[in-house]
C-alpha cells in the first residue's frame, strides 16, 4: 500500500504563465522544464507542472473543451511567516481567497489562486 507521496503534478492551460507564478510570485526553486513539463526544486515530494493540452498524450483521451471547473484541487507549501507571505502577494497582485488564519488543528494558513484558480495554500507547519 502506498505510504509517501512521490510528486503532485497540476495541469494547468499556460505552462509558461504557470511556471512565471510558481517560480517568481510564490517563489519556488525552478528546476526545469521540457516541452509541456515543468518542475520545482522542492524539498520531499516534486511538484510538477504540466500542460492541459498535452494530457491525451499522458493519459490517452481528450480534454474537455472549456475551461476547467474551479477549483481543481489544492497543493500546500510549508513557509516561515503567512502573514508576510499575505503581504508580499497581495502588493503582486494575487488573488486571496482566505487570508491568514489560525485553523484548529494547528497551523496558519492562506489561501491564494493560481492563474488556473487552482487553490495555493501557504501554511506554518504546527509546533511539535
Amino acid at each position: 500500500m502506498p505510504t509517501r507521496l512521490g510528486y503532485a503534478i497540476l495541469f494547468v492551460s499556460d505552462l509558461e504563465g504557470s511556471i512565471a507564478f510558481y517560480r517568481d510570485v510564490i517563489g519556488l526553486p525552478f528546476r526545469f522544464a521540457v516541452a509541456d513539463y515543468a518542475e520545482f526544486a522542492t524539498d520531499g515530494a516534486k511538484f510538477a507542472l504540466y500542460a492541459r493540452r498535452a494530457l491525451p498524450e499522458l493519459i490517452g483521451a481528450e480534454v474537455p473543451p472549456g475551461e476547467a471547473p474551479w477549483p481543481q484541487g489544492e497543493v500546500a507549501f510549508f513557509v516561515d511567516d503567512v502573514d508576510a507571505e499575505h503581504d508580499r502577494l497581495v502588493q503582486a497582485g494575487v488573488r486571496v481567497l482566505a487570508p491568514p488564519i489560525d485553523r484548529p488543528w494547528g497551523e496558519r494558513t492562506l489561501h491564494v489562486a493560481d492563474p488556473d484558480g487552482n487553490v495555493v495554500e501557504l501554511t506554518r507547519p504546527k509546533a511539535r
